[in-house]
């Protein structure tokens, strides 16, 4: 609730919490342009910590224990998923203490330094709130917060407002809300003791655990199934010699399945790595010494950081790659940029099912397709959308299904195979063989293949061009990269994705967030630890596996894969092996749309490293109860 007669301008000083915290206005429609002129200038640091976004409510809490603690709470998505959280990270000694949650009108009572939690709804829709006990008392407590009005606390007062309270007969302790449209959850401590804390429920390990089923024999098992009068279907079937989703004539009747546990958990972890990945892409693009480690041209740094800081928010999709075990759930890398698979998920995989009479549990990438018809009628894409694709044939039938989504958003579009057709037209333009100016592009080839053209010609000049612009050859062919870095074209998926995208990326994950339970241990050098746990050293540009090494604790090489991005530079990821299920390394992926997950499906490989010749399985999702009751042990009598 604002209070417009004495609301302050964005960052003006409101007060100071116990220990000296600052509290800030959050007038975000009185930020500065000029003191905040992109994204970035948002972000705010303690001691190279990220704390938040200034000056939300999420900044001031964390920032407040650290100053007063040492320790740090998890980043969350939004301001109510902190009560969810059962622990802290201390700074100094880079271990975890644990959080507890009491609900409003628990027995044990809040205490200064407490973290008072919101639900989303109402006055706070969508991200709950949080603020700092800073007094308790019978009758009321007393909070210090950000982001709920921008007025300027009275003086001598290291709180921002009072909230009436209860104890009852029974000894609890009741906080109650000023916004009658708003609910408070309860109050966080950091404390060993868990009486009358909110249960911190196990869940089951088995429902992460991967199992392999096989639907009954067909009496016509070669039947067609795939409907050859649609274009992307018919590409499919040639592409793979007939109506198969396993190239593996053994496999024809094999599934996968795990738990709606299992779903949900790989709904909330994509979710939230989306948010961590795009937090470490703009940490990133303000630190000189970390970029130059992601091997870019450095004439190409402004068109990134503009792409960055204008087009955010217009990723269509993007695809992680998981290993699930009964050990935990790890991510290995994001494919932010030229991601596949996408007609396996959302189409394949369904009408294999359908065909064979599989009917247990839900198809993983049942929703995939819609999602991606969602994302794209929430881009900016108008008019003509050029579809640019390679001539292999997985990329002709990933580019035919990313047509369909198109046409069903209502957005007309235009399949280009390779470049060859594309001509320099007037006015520096590029156009297509019927004369149509090419300004939307969605393309199946990586940006890489574009930057190799761009460090040939720039490195090789004596200066290197503040800003990269293709040169126009009227009547000419262009090259890749002339079409990709085209200052008129607006290319799916953003320029900004490079970073994402490399692996690069991961040891900065893993040094902003040290620990988590989702990022592996990741470094620049070979370090101790990751020789004693075992690594993975990876090309920071690579595509499909391609020279990959897994090295044993005894420094030994388990697997090995050659390829074309020897000459990279390398990082080093801490070994957790995909659990092996019926004979085959079994890796799950995870598509967004926008940003958000959208379906999943699984590779598979007799191989521990996955590449571009593993197979794609359908994967079902299966109610709990199914997965732990096909668990149990068979008991002998």
């Amino acid at each position: 609730m604002t209070h417009i007669a004495t609301s302050r301008p964005f960052g003006t000083l409101l007060g100071y919490a116990p220990g000296g915290v600052a509290a800030y206005s959050s007038d975000y429609d009185s930020a500065s342009d000029s003191e905040y002129p992109k994204r970035s200038a948002f972000r705010n640091y303690v001691d190279g910590i990220y704390m938040g976004y200034k000056w939300q409510c999420v900044e001031f809490a964390r920032r407040w224990m650290y100053l007063n603690h040492g320790y740090l709470f998890d980043d969350v998505p939004m301001a109510y998923d902190i009560f969810n959280l059962r622990s802290v990270r201390d700074i100094a000694s880079n271990t975890r203490l644990p959080l507890q949650a009491f609900a409003n009108g628990s027995k044990r009572h809040p205490q200064p330094g407490s973290l008072l939690i919101w639900e989303q709804g109402g006055e706070f829709e969508q991200t709950g709130h949080v603020a700092i006990v800073t007094e308790v008392f019978a009758d009321k407590i007393r909070i210090a917060e950000q982001n709920l009005d921008h007025t300027i606390w009275p003086d001598g007062r290291d709180f921002s407002r009072e909230l009436i309270a209860t104890i009852t007969e029974e000894g609890e302790y009741w906080v109650a809300c000023s916004f009658n449209d708003a609910l408070i959850l309860g109050w966080m401590i950091q404390t060993d003791d868990d009486r009358y804390a909110e249960a911190s429920v196990e869940t089951n390990k088995q429902l992460f655990s991967l199992s392999s089923h096989y639907a009954k024999p067909l009496l016509e098992p070669q039947k067609s199934w795939l409907n050859v009068a649609n274009e992307d279907e018919a590409a499919y079937v040639h592409a793979l010699h007939g109506h198969k989703l396993s190239a593996a004539v053994a496999d024809q009747y094999r599934y996968y399945v795990l738990s709606k546990t299992a779903q949900d958990t790989l709904r909330r972890a994509t979710n939230e790595l989306h948010g961590l990945f795009m937090h470490a892409t703009d940490y990133v693009l303000d630190n000189e010494a970390l970029l130059d480690k992601f091997n870019l041209p450095r004439a190409l740094l402004p068109k990134i950081r503009q792409s960055w800081d204008n087009r955010l928010n217009q990723l269509i999709t993007s695809r992680f790659d998981f290993a699930m075990t009964t050990q935990g759930l790890k991510v290995y890398e994001y494919n932010c940029d030229s991601a596949s698979c996408y007609m396996e998920g959302a189409k394949i995989q369904g009408k294999w099912a359908r065909h064979y009479g599989v009917h247990e549990g839900e198809d993983a990438g049942k929703d995939l397709f819609n999602q991606l018809v969602q994302a794209w009628r929430k881009s900016q894409a108008k008019g003509l959308v050029h579809i640019l694709h390679d001539h292999d044939p997985e990329e002709k039938y990933h580019a035919l299904f990313i047509q369909q989504t198109l046409e069903a958003a209502g957005i007309e579009s235009r399949m280009i195979a390779g470049i060859n057709a594309l001509t320099w037209g007037e006015s520096g333009n590029i156009v297509d063989a019927q004369g149509e100016v090419l300004q939307w592009v969605w393309k199946t080839w990586s940006w890489e293949t574009a930057l190799d053209q761009i460090r040939l010609e720039c490195e090789s000049d004596a200066v290197v061009p503040e800003n990269y612009q293709p040169a126009s050859k009227k009547g000419q062919a262009p090259r890749l990269a002339d079409v990709l870095l085209h200052k008129n074209i607006m290319i799916f998926e953003p320029l900004w994705t490079l970073i994402p995208s490399n692996k690069a990326i991961l040891p900065v994950l893993w040094s902003l967030f040290p620990n988590h339970p989702l990022l592996l241990n990741a470094d620049f050098q070979l370090n101790e630890a990751l020789q004693e746990s075992g690594y993975v050293s990876k090309p920071i540009v690579g595509r499909c596996g391609a020279n990959i090494q897994l090295i044993d604790q005894d420094q030994d090489i388990i697997e090995a894969t050659g390829g074309q991005f020897a000459a990279q530079d390398h990082i080093y990821q801490a070994l957790f092996p995909l659990p092996l299920v019926d004979g085959y390394y079994v890796q799950v992926c995870t598509f967004t749309a926008a940003g958000k997950y959208a379906g999943s499906c699984l590779r598979v490989d007799s191989s521990m490293i996955i590449s571009k010749e593993s197979d794609c399985l359908a994967l079902r999702f299966v109610n709990d109860e199914d997965i732990l009751q096909q668990n149990q042990p068979v008991i002998k009598k």
